[in-house]
């Protein structure tokens, strides 16, 4: 018999921090959770390591296990516990240079079919890239990159299992799309899905890159928490259609990043379905979803407008047969994502220049 991950956070949320109205689960206190047959076992994570509830709460976690999970789960002794620092002091992706998440306000504006895009372009600057696609509950990396059917193995370094991403035009990348049935709808709580984003991130045998692309899902949400209490952001990219409904949802994004306790620079935006452009009228320019509203919000905001995508049926095609567009830098399509990695090289490159480097969010209690 082996158990769900389900069943051992839902029992986890149980088990409150003395003191708070807060669960640990809540709290981000239990990671790498691994489960072989009957054995549980995890990691819990403590401000101090001189915390008086670090006792308590191990026999708490070990009681609540065994009433709610299985009387005869194996759980006592494989509970390791960690401080913030020693977490830190591990480093996660130690070897990674820049970590750029790929955000949107708004559902349907093209943010995963230009996160995709962007990787390769990326890729073909000779640059090492890395794709994570933190969209758990829509993964759609796997059909762009036309590998739907990829299964990354395990591999054992070190003694440490770790995850094997899956490569295709120059692009490493892990989606928990290569891990479930496209057919079933992922139905998991908050605490589920962001474990399922850490493990990705801290379990995948990454290597050395010079960026990592994080394909966020639409809105604000504990994906987005997750990120930035896991790993220093370099710097976020927000994408958006020019229409008013779109560019209001995209605000709440740049808020979001460029918040207090977030402080995540926006690096600029990106403006997708900018116009659409008939191939028997060359000269032609449809303004279908508004012009230039992305252009407008970045004066607005003083910040940089990376690129401007139009609507062009080659992209929506490469994105469905799983060969994205920017694979041939001799089209349009694929010169206009050219030209957006060289923008982006540039505003990372400046960035990290004239900023300190992003610290992790600091959880609170």
């Amino acid at each position: 018999m082996s158990y769900t991950q389900k069943q051992v956070t839902d029992a986890l949320r149980l088990v409150q921090y003395p003191g708070s109205d807060k669960d640990i689960m809540g709290l981000d206190m239990v990671r790498n959770i691994k489960i072989e047959g009957k054995k549980i076992s995890f990691e819990l994570i403590f401000q101090k390591s001189d915390d008086a509830n670090i006792i308590p709460l191990k026999k708490a976690c070990v009681s609540t296990i065994l009433k709610f999970v299985d009387k005869d789960a194996d759980i006592k002794g494989n509970i390791t516990v960690k401080a913030v620092h020693m977490v830190e002091e591990a480093g996660v992706l130690p070897n990674v240079t820049n970590i750029i998440a790929v955000a949107s306000g708004k559902g349907g504006v093209g943010k995963s079919t230009v996160a995709t895009n962007l990787a390769v372009a990326l890729a073909k600057t000779g640059a090492k890239v890395g794709l994570i696609d933190a969209d758990i509950f829509g993964p759609s990396i796997p059909k762009m990159f036309g590998s739907e059917d990829a299964r990354p193995k395990l591999i054992n370094i070190d003694g440490k299992d770790m995850i094997e991403p899956h490569e295709v035009f120059g692009v490493k990348m892990l989606s928990i799309g290569f891990f479930v049935d496209p057919a079933q709808a992922t139905v998991w709580r908050g605490p589920m899905a962001s474990n399922a984003l850490k493990q990705m991130i801290e379990e995948g045998n990454w290597g050395a890159l010079d960026y990592v692309l994080i394909d966020l899902p639409p809105g604000t949400s504990d994906i987005h928490l997750t990120l930035v209490q896991t790993v220093p952001v370099t710097g976020a990219i927000v994408v958006s259609t020019p229409q008013e409904v779109a560019l209001a949802d995209a605000i709440k994004g740049i808020s979001m990043f460029e918040g207090p306790g977030v402080n995540v620079p926006v690096l600029g935006l990106i403006e997708n379905m900018a116009w659409f452009t008939p191939a028997e009228l060359p000269d032609n320019k449809y303004f279908i979803f508004g012009k230039d509203g992305c252009k407008n919000l970045a004066e607005e905001k003083g910040l940089k407008l990376l690129g401007q995508i139009p609507i062009v049926q080659s992209i929506r095609e490469g994105g469905d047969n799983g060969t994205p567009a920017a694979v041939n830098e001799d089209s349009v399509t694929g010169m206009a994502f050219a030209d957006l990695a060289k923008k982006l090289i540039n505003v990372v490159d400046a960035r990290n220049k004239n900023q300190d480097p992003t610290h992790r969010v600091e959880i609170t209690r």
